[in-house]
């Protein structure tokens, strides 16, 4: 939190050097950050059980130019014998999404596959509306209607709502969505190269739904990342989050169509 006596330049520093994934926040960000004058910092989001801590903070800078620039810090205890672990982030969907990722043991009183347990504050907001959840017996004891769930993936989309573009370093947006994709036919330089000159983007979660394949808890989302290139045109990166892997971890796969991306889905609940 806010300490009195502390610059601004110590305060960034300490963030810096304590957070896991700071080499991977963008070199323009880190620039701006050197002209800061003063700053501010909160706590946004709190989830303590049994077995997971995580806290969400917001450090905010006042820069030389009269601008603000916003970190998002996660704390979270899912280090080697419950070390505490911290990352940084640039905007409040990958926070979000990071958080989404932390492992929460079974005692945990938050369930995603529990309506009846407590919501938690931090996606109430976010991902309510957008991640379904079934506890119907025949959907978790039958593997077939696991997948004639998932086979309204494919199905015609209903009519999109009108694109609401963010400009805010969409260009290196996209360059973050694709070095996180593990799949091996994400898209290349076809597709990389003009996203080289997007200048706005918009984030919108398409699908969402945990359930069982195979016996085990099995989360699909899907989102599409949209971009505005400088030349007027508009392209779209989809992003699949899972966790159908062996070991139950969060996977993310990156297509450039949708339907190759329903279609990766509608694999990974067949085949795990």
């Amino acid at each position: 939190m806010n300490d009195p006596y502390e610059t601004s330049e110590t305060h960034l520093e300490r963030l810096l050097g304590r957070a896991l994934n700071s080499f991977d926040l963008p070199d323009t960000v880190i620039e701006r950050l050197d002209s800061a004058l003063a700053h501010a910092s909160s706590l946004r989001s709190s989830h303590h059980s049994a077995g997971l801590h995580r806290e969400t903070y917001r450090h905010t800078y006042l820069l030389a130019d009269s601008t603000a620039l916003t970190l998002w810090e996660l704390v979270h205890n899912t280090g080697r014998d419950g070390a505490e672990q911290h990352e940084l982030y640039t905007d409040e969907y990958e926070v979000r999404l990071a958080a989404s990722r932390l492992r929460r043991p079974s005692s945990d009183p938050f369930d995603p596959l529990d309506p009846t347990a407590p919501a938690d504050p931090l996606f109430g907001s976010r991902f309510e509306s957008g991640l379904g959840v079934s506890l119907d017996p025949s959907f978790e004891s039958d593997l077939a209607a696991d997948l004639d769930l998932l086979s309204g993936l494919l199905t015609a989309p209903q009519t999109p709502l009108p694109r609401v573009y963010l400009p805010d370093n969409s260009a290196d947006h996209a360059r973050r969505v694709l070095r996180r994709a593990e799949n091996v036919d994400r898209p290349g330089e076809e597709v990389a190269g003009p996203l080289r000159a997007a200048f706005a983007h918009q984030i919108t979660q398409v699908f969402g739904r945990y359930g069982h394949v195979e016996g085990k808890d099995a989360g699909f989302t899907l989102y599409e990342h949209a971009f505005l290139l400088f030349d007027g045109t508009e392209t779209s990166l989809w992003e699949v989050e899972h966790t159908a892997t062996p070991d139950g971890r969060h996977m993310c796969e990156v297509y450039a169509a949708q339907s190759t991306a329903r279609e990766a889905m509608e694999l990974r609940a067949r085949v795990r």
